[in-house]
C-alpha cells in the first residue's frame, strides 16, 4: 500500500537523518530492505533498536552483512541490482574503500538512485571531518539565530540538522531522482547535506536580515521570541501557553480574551513598549492554569494555544480526532504523513530485529531458492 509501492529501497543501516529519510520513504510504500551489521557496533551511536524504541526503524525489512568481507560485497551488489534506491550515511569515501561505491554500483544498475546523507557534504574542506546535528546547524548561521536575548545558542533539539534539514533533504531529493528515472532519465547521485538543508530551512530569515528586518541580536526579532506577542508565557500551575497572534485582527482577539483591551498598553508594533506589553503579558497568564487558558481560547482565532507534552501531543482532542498518533507494539508514535486519500499508508510495521523478515523480502525481490543459498554462503544472513 502506498503511493511509493512497488520501489525497493537497499538501506545501509545508520543513526539519525539517514533512517528518518528512509522511514518517509517506507511510511509511503517503498519496499526497504535494511543491510544491518551481524552485531551491534559501537560506533553506530544510540541507535534505539528493537519493535519497541525504534521507530524511525518501522516499515522495514533486515538482513545482515560483514562488509569487510569481500564476499558480502557481491551479496550487497546483488541486493543493490534489483534496487531502485540505495541510502547510506557513512562518511564521504566508506562504500568506495568497500567497493559499494556510485560508479561500481551504477555500472550494475544504471536507473540506480544513490542517496547519500552527511553533515558537510560529499566534498569540501570539511567532508571527512565527524559530526553532529548541532555542529551542522552552526556552521549554516542558523544555530546562531536560535536562544534567548543576551543568553547563548540554545540547542533545538535535532530537528534542524538531522531531520528537517537532513531527512527531509535526502527524501525529497530521492523522489526527485526518481521521478526523472521515470521521465526517462538515468539514476543518479544524491548528495544531501544537513548544512546546506539546514540553511535552506532558513531560507526566509537570510531574506528577512538582507531586507533589514532581522537583525544578529538573537531574541530581539519577529520569530525568534524578541517581539512579545510571539513567545511562550507562565501559567498559574508552572505550565506555559504559546503565542503567535503576528496579524492585528488576531493580536485584537488575544487581548480581548486577556482582559487587556482596554489596558492602556503600547501598540504591538511598538518596539519601545515591547517590555510593557510582555510584563502585562506575563501577569495576565500567571492569573490561570494551563487548562484555564486553553479553554478561554479555544474558539478563537487568536493564535494562542497550549505547550503539550510529548505525551500529551496524542492526547489532545486535535490528535484523536484526526488519528494523528498510532500505538504500534504498545508504543504510541506519529502516523504517517502527509496523507494521501487515494493511496492511503499502511498502519506502520515496527521495526525488525536484525535479519528479521529477510528470506520474505529476498523471495519478494525475486531472488529463486537457489540464488537465496548462494546470498547465504556469500555472508548474507537473515531470517524467514
Amino acid at each position: 500500500m502506498g503511493v511509493l509501492s512497488g520501489i525497493r529501497v537497499v538501506e545501509f543501516a545508520a543513526i539519525g537523518p539517514a533512517p528518518f529519510g528512509t522511514m518517509l520513504l517506507a511510511d509511503m510504500g517503498a519496499d526497504v530492505v535494511r543491510i544491518d551489521r551481524a552485531e551491534a557496533a559501537s560506533d553506530l551511536g544510540p541507535r534505539l533498536e528493537g519493535r519497541t524504541v525504534d521507530i524511525t526503524g518501522r516499515n522495514r525489512r533486515s538482513v545482515t552483512l560483514d562488509l569487510k568481507d569481500p564476499q558480502s560485497i557481491t551479496a550487497a551488489l546483488e541486493l543493490i541490482e534489483r534496487a531502485d534506491v540505495l541510502i547510506e550515511g557513512f562518511r564521504p569515501g566508506t562504500l568506495e574503500r568497500l567497493g559499494l561505491g556510485p560508479d561500481v554500483a551504477l555500472a550494475r544498475n544504471p536507473r540506480l538512485i544513490y542517496a547519500r546523507m552527511t553533515g558537510w557534504g560529499q566534498t569540501g574542506p570539511l567532508a571527512d571531518r565527524a559530526g553532529h546535528d548541532l555542529n551542522y546547524i552552526a556552521l549554516s548561521g542558523m544555530l546562531s539565530a536560535i536562544g534567548p536575548a543576551g543568553g547563548k545558542p540554545v540547542p533545538p533539539l535535532n530537528l534542524v540538522g538531522d531531520y528537517g534539514g537532513g531527512g527531509m533533504l535526502l527524501a525529497m531529493g530521492v523522489l526527485a531522482a526518481l521521478l526523472n528515472v521515470q521521465r526517462g532519465g538515468a539514476g543518479q547521485v544524491v548528495d544531501a547535506a544537513m548544512t546546506e538543508g539546514a540553511a535552506q530551512l532558513g531560507s526566509v530569515i537570510f531574506g528577512l536580515l538582507a531586507g533589514g528586518h532581522w537583525t544578529e541580536q538573537r531574541g530581539s526579532n519577529l520569530l525568534d521570541g524578541g517581539a512579545p506577542w510571539y513567545d511562550t508565557y507562565e501559567t498559574a500551575d508552572g505550565q506555559h501557553m504559546s503565542i503567535g497572534p503576528i496579524e492585528s485582527r488576531f493580536y485584537v482577539q488575544m487581548l480581548e480574551i486577556l482582559g487587556l483591551a482596554n489596558a492602556d498598553l503600547p501598540g504591538q508594533h511598538d518596539r519601545a513598549g515591547w517590555p510593557r506589553l510582555r510584563e502585562a503579558f506575563t501577569d495576565a497568564f500567571l492569573s490561570r492554569t494551563r487548562t484555564q487558558w486553553a479553554q478561554a481560547f479555544a474558539d478563537s482565532d487568536a493564535c494562542v494555544v497550549p505547550v503539550l507534552g510529548l505525551a500529551e501531543a496524542a492526547e489532545h482532542p486535535h490528535s484523536v480526532a484526526r488519528g494523528s498518533f498510532i500505538e504500534v507494539s504498545g508504543v504510541v508514535q506519529p502516523v504517517p504523513a502527509p496523507r494521501f486519500l487515494s493511496t492511503p499508508s499502511a498502519t506502520p510495521r515496527p521495526a525488525p530485529q536484525r535479519g528479521e523478515h529477510g528470506g520474505e523480502a529476498l523471495r519478494d525481490w525475486g531472488f529463486d531458492i537457489a540464488a537465496i543459498e548462494r546470498l547465504r554462503e556469500l555472508g548474507l544472513g537473515f531470517k524467514a
